[in-house]
């Protein structure tokens, strides 16, 4: 009988140890563009890859300029690699601009943040 108390009791520690694994946040692999890049077309790609699967509904991906204006709300692709935000869109005016992008992790719902700077050629 103590062996199934204990044996009840680990699992029970097991269990509560696994649904309180801390969240961490995303990191930023690679981009597109990358930071600092001058892009040049009238239509561009806008990429972010990350260490982990994200949740395509729930994130965003907007493009601002210097002053935190929002120049155009973009959609990412629902069905883009588990790991990646992908939206199409016309390229801006010539200007700086920054790609903000916000996103929920899937494993654990950490949701994270960043920006990156890049320029429209005239």
């Amino acid at each position: 009988m103590q062996t199934g108390l204990t044996l009840s009791c680990a699992m029970l520690v097991l269990l509560i140890s696994a649904t309180d694994a801390p969240a961490r946040p995303m990191h930023v692999v690679s981009s597109m563009p990358m930071a600092e890049t001058i892009m040049q077309g009238r239509n561009e790609q806008y990429v972010v890859r990350f260490d982990g699967p994200v949740d395509h509904a729930q994130s965003r991906i907007e493009i601002l300029r210097d002053d935190g204006r929002l120049v155009r709300q973009l959609h990412p692709l629902l069905d883009s690699a588990a790991d990646v935000l992908f939206a199409s869109a016309p390229a801006p005016e010539p200007g700086h601009y920054v790609l903000h992008w916000s996103t929920r992790s899937l494993p654990d719902g950490e949701v994270s943040e960043g920006t990156i700077p890049f320029t429209v050629a005239q």
